[in-house]
């Protein structure tokens, strides 16, 4: 197709369709990013946070230093006028955030795929140096609280130009690339990309900067619109250029706002109702291409060990059993591993033949769900090692993992993880922390370490490994505690 002349730039049903759509998930994303953001409300640069160090926080919540505390503790009571869906529901937060995101990038990759097919790139990227001395006097007259006038054949003048070019070249491929490189399974592969970024936390830190932005911009943008003539820009961009019922356009312009606001309430309101319907339905779209990543990268971590954080940040509530005490009071000399289920040699091995078989060690980042980060260099057992002294069934597609501790449903914890994803080679199960052997509050005598998931699949205080061909018999048959009770992803690899 034959781009249109500059003249016939206006606004074709494509483009004030692709708009509005825009619009609505750019609010959900806005709204379930800061759902996410509540579960940790401080921000750090580099790669681990470090208490202490933030360089933002939206907390009144202080860091104990008196006390033994966990990351859990830092997690705020979202409003849910403000986020989606409120409370403290990360897990659905998260489901919202990856589900939106699915849809806004499917929408803006059609929309620029448009924007040059129809010739309408015209309006959004400047063909001439001249745009930016016309620029700065639309800036100097905006200053003076006046309209510049549009800069012919566009409707708009040089500095919007700019600005909605930016917009869409820039600051959204921005968002997209800050909020991979927090993936643990995409950072467990290409370490590198992570480090074009300045580590994890800062990665985290530029997203939410970008968020900002998007608010910025969103906020001027609105205003410009009111302030350089309501009435005609929102009928341009609702019914097209040179539309005559202005009136009509307002209603309907109105409405589609109303209508996206009225979305967000009842979408929040089904949530807090009921989460588990709104888990699995927004799970249907997100698992498949999350369990794709989770599946398809093998872990590549090789931090230095002058790279170690000086703090490795704890999450889970200890074990409290009179058995799992009187172990910790014997120094675990009397644990053994249980290894059941469908494998052929069933084992039980005591903590002496587990630190007897051979040692595999190495130095990576751990990426906690709530968003904080922490380096530290683990010793232990390769979960290869078991695989060949167990030998699983053919059957066997899943390993239970069950804990010493507890869920916050009182039931003992528990999480699945496919096979596949602990064959990995750096899969360990994990008796030492920073060379020194683990502590209670991060998982002795031992804890599971899978460097393409997120922190709380990495089962600390293992009891009993076992093997099964599915996990839907087991409690709520969603892959985990967390999973059964937070509404958490068993795929967990972003």
């Amino acid at each position: 197709m034959a781009p249109p002349p500059l003249a016939d730039l206006g606004f074709p049903a494509w483009l004030r369709a692709a708009h509005w759509i825009n619009v609505f998930f750019i609010g959900l994303l806005l709204r379930s990013g800061i759902q996410i953001l509540s579960s940790y409300p401080r921000l750090y640069w580099g790669y681990d946070a470090v208490p202490g160090r933030e360089w933002i926080t939206f907390t009144r919540k202080k860091l104990p230093t008196d006390r033994h505390w966990i990351t859990l503790d830092q997690e705020t009571n979202a409003p849910p006028w403000l986020a989606q869906p409120g409370g403290k529901l990360l897990g659905l937060g998260r489901h919202w955030h990856f589900a939106s995101v699915i849809f806004w990038v499917f929408n803006g990759v059609i929309y620029v795929f448009l924007l040059f097919a129809t010739g309408q790139w015209q309006r959004l990227i400047p063909t001439s140096w001249s745009i930016f001395p016309e620029a700065w006097n639309a800036i100097v007259i905006y200053a003076t609280l006046h309209i510049p006038p549009p800069r012919p054949p566009y409707p708009y003048d040089a500095i919007q130009q700019l600005v909605y070019a930016a917009v869409v070249f820039l600051l959204g491929p921005f968002l997209i690339l800050t909020g991979a490189a927090q993936s643990p399974a995409i950072a467990g592969r290409f370490p590198w990309y992570e480090r074009l970024f300045g580590g994890r936390q800062t990665a985290r830190s530029l997203h939410f900067l970008g968020l900002l932005a998007v608010v910025i911009f969103t906020l001027a943008h609105t205003w410009m619109v009111i302030y350089t003539g309501f009435a005609q820009n929102i009928s341009n961009i609702t019914l097209g250029t040179g539309a005559r019922n202005l009136g009509l356009a307002i209603v309907i312009g109105l409405a589609i706002i109303a209508l996206c606001l009225l979305i967000y309430a009842v979408t929040t309101w089904a949530s807090l109702r009921s989460p588990r319907r709104v888990y699995e339905a927004l799970g249907a779209l997100i698992h498949p291409p999350l369990g794709w990543l989770a599946h398809r990268v093998a872990p590549r971590q090789r931090y230095r060990r002058s790279e170690i954080s000086p703090v490795f940040l704890v999450n889970g509530e200890p074990p409290t059993s009179e058995r799992y005490e009187l172990m910790k009071a014997l120094g675990y000399a009397d644990y053994h591993l249980e290894i059941c289920g469908l494998v052929q040699h069933p084992l039980l091995l005591s903590y002496a033949q587990l630190r007897a078989l051979p040692r595999h060690e190495q130095i990576t980042l751990h990426h906690c769900i709530q968003g904080w980060s922490s380096i530290g260099a683990w010793a232990g057992v390769s979960f290869a090692d078991i695989l060949k002294l167990c030998e699983p069934k053919p059957t066997a597609q899943y390993v239970v993992f069950w804990s010493h501790s507890n869920d916050t449903s009182g039931r003992q914890f528990y999480e699945v993880i496919d096979l596949a994803t602990l064959r990995h080679p750096q899969t360990l199960l994990a008796y030492q922390l920073n060379d020194v052997d683990l502590t209670v509050e991060h998982g002795a005598p031992l804890r599971l370490r899978a460097e393409t998931l997120l922190g709380f699949k990495m089962v600390k205080w293992i009891e009993r490994i076992e093997f099964v061909e599915e996990y839907a018999s087991i409690r709520e048959g969603q892959g985990g505690s967390r999973e059964d009770n937070k509404e958490y992803e068993m795929e967990a690899s972003v």
